[in-house]
C-alpha cells in the first residue's frame, strides 16, 4: 500500500520531469510564481481523485486470476497504480539502512479527447527515501511528470517504469533493477526474487473496506535479494540486503468512511512473509483490516477484519509538521502476536510538493512477545496529518 495523491499540484509537461527533492521545492515554487510552469486549472485538479472524470474506470472485481508477466506491467485503464519497493540493506561496516522506491501512475480521466500529445492522459509520480539512523531522519526526493515522449512512461506487459533518469525495470523473470537520485543520495540496486508472487486478499482481489468496490488488485514479492550501490553525501557504498515489492492497481481504492491506514510488509526470519493492514475510520478505530501470511513451505493463510488487530504504543511527534504518529505497535494476526519497533522514530515523508501527502514510512523490526526478532520490513502510517493536507 502507498499514499494516493491528494491535493492539486503543478505537473511538468510530457517529457519534462519535475524534480522536487527538498532543495529544489523552493526553486519550483519560485518558477511557478513567475508563470514558467503554467498549466490549465483543469489539468491540475487531482484532489483526492475526486475530479469529474470524462471516463468510466474499470472496476476491481474478485475472481480475476493474476497472470505474469502481463500483470507486472501497467494497467492504464485503471485510475491508480503503483510499484513499491522497500527493504533493509547494510554496508561494508554492517550499518543498517532502510530504503523505499515508489512509482505511481495516475489516469486523471480528463483531457483524454484532446488530440495534443501534451494532454495528461497518464501522470507519473515517484518517491524515494533512505532511512539512515546516523542521519536521524529520511533523505527524500520526489518527481512528477505527464507521461510521454519516452522520458516518463509506464510500460504494459512488463514492469518498466521511468521518470527521466529514475527507473524500476524488470530485466527478466524475477529480476529487477532500480535507479534513483536525490540531492544527497542515490541508489542503484539489483533485486532478485527468490519466491513466487504472493497474491493478496482473495487471489489478488484485496478489499479495503465494507464496500466491495473499495478494493485493489494486489500482489507482493517478498524476500527479494538486494545488492548494489548506495551513495550518501557523495560517498559510494556497496550494500546487500532484502526487500519487499508490492504492485497494486485500482479505480476506487478507499471508501468515503476511511481516514487513513496502517500497513506493514515483513520478511520473516524463517522464510515466511507477512502483510497486514487496517483502514481507520474518520472517527478513529478500525474500519477494515486484513492480513496474509505465507509460510516458508508455501502455504498461504488469509485473515479477515475480526482476526487482525492493531494496538498503538509509543508515539513520536514531528518537529517539522507537528503531526503525531504511533511508531510502536502490537499487532495481532489470528492467534499470533507481534511487536513492531522502528529502526528510527523520525521517518516522516512530506510529499506535499508532488502527491500532496504527509505520512510516516520507515524500516521496522518484528519481535515475538518474548522479545525475539522474527522479521524485518517496513511500516507505513497515513492519514495522521489529514487536517494539514486539506
Amino acid at each position: 500500500m502507498n499514499p494516493q495523491p491528494r491535493n492539486a499540484r503543478p505537473l511538468a509537461q510530457a517529457g519534462e520531469v519535475q524534480n522536487t527533492s527538498p532543495t529544489s521545492v523552493r526553486e519550483v515554487a519560485r518558477r511557478a510564481g513567475e508563470g514558467l510552469l503554467f498549466l490549465s486549472a483543469l489539468l491540475l485538479i487531482l484532489s483526492s481523485f475526486a475530479a469529474r472524470a470524462e471516463v468510466t474506470y474499470p472496476p476491481v472485481l474478485p475472481g480475476i486470476e493474476l497472470q505474469f508477466p502481463r500483470d507486472a506491467g501497467a494497467h492504464p485503464d485503471y485510475r491508480l497504480e503503483w510499484w513499491y519497493v522497500t527493504g533493509w540493506v547494510q554496508d561494508e561496516q554492517q550499518r543498517p539502512h532502510g530504503f523505499q522506491v515508489t512509482f505511481f501512475r495516475v489516469r486523471p480521466g480528463i483531457g483524454e479527447t484532446n488530440p495534443s500529445r501534451f494532454a495528461p492522459r497518464q501522470v507519473l509520480f515517484a518517491h524515494a527515501a533512505i532511512a539512515d539512523p546516523q542521519h536521524g531522519r529520511l533523505r527524500h526526493a520526489e518527481r512528477s511528470a505527464r507521461a510521454g515522449f519516452g522520458l516518463a512512461e509506464a510500460a504494459e506487459g512488463i514492469a518498466d517504469v521511468r521518470l527521466d533518469d529514475w527507473s524500476l525495470r524488470q530485466l527478466s523473470a524475477g529480476r529487477y533493477h532500480t535507479v534513483v537520485k536525490g540531492d544527497d543520495f542515490a541508489i542503484a540496486f539489483d533485486l532478485d526474487a527468490r519466491q513466487a508472487p504472493l497474491p493478496q486478499g482473495e487471489g489478488g482481489y484485496s478489499r479495503k473496506g465494507p464496500d466491495p468496490r473499495a478494493a485493489s488488485h494486489y500482489y507482493s514479492l517478498p524476500h527479494l535479494a538486494v545488492s548494489g550501490e548506495m551513495t550518501i553525501d557523495g560517498r559510494r557504498r556497496h550494500v546487500t540486503g532484502e526487500a519487499w515489492f508490492d504492485h497494486e492497481w485500482s479505480s476506487d481504492y478507499v471508501d468515503v468512511g476511511a481516514q487513513g491506514w496502517d500497513w506493514m510488509g515483513i520478511n520473516l526470519e524463517d522464510g515466511s512473509a507477512l502483510m497486514a493492514f487496517r483502514m481507520r475510520g474518520t472517527q478513529g478505530g478500525a474500519r477494515w483490516a486484513s492480513a496474509t501470511l505465507r509460510s516458508a513451505d508455501g502455504r498461504v493463510q488469509s485473515f479477515g477484519p475480526a482476526e487482525v488487530e492493531w494496538i498503538p504504543g509509543r508515539t513520536w511527534k514531528s518537529p517539522r509538521t507537528g503531526v503525531t504518529y504511533p511508531v510502536r505497535w502490537r499487532v495481532r494476526v489470528g492467534d499470533r502476536m507481534y511487536d513492531v519497533e522502528p529502526l528510527m522514530p523520525d521517518a516522516e515523508l512530506d510529499s506535499r510538493a508532488s502527491t500532496g501527502t504527509i505520512y510516516w514510512e520507515g524500516p521496522v523490526t518484528l519481535r515475538a512477545p518474548d522479545g525475539k526478532v522474527v522479521g524485518r520490513g517496513y511500516l507505513e502510517l497515513t492519514g495522521y496529518a489529514s487536517k494539514m493536507e486539506m
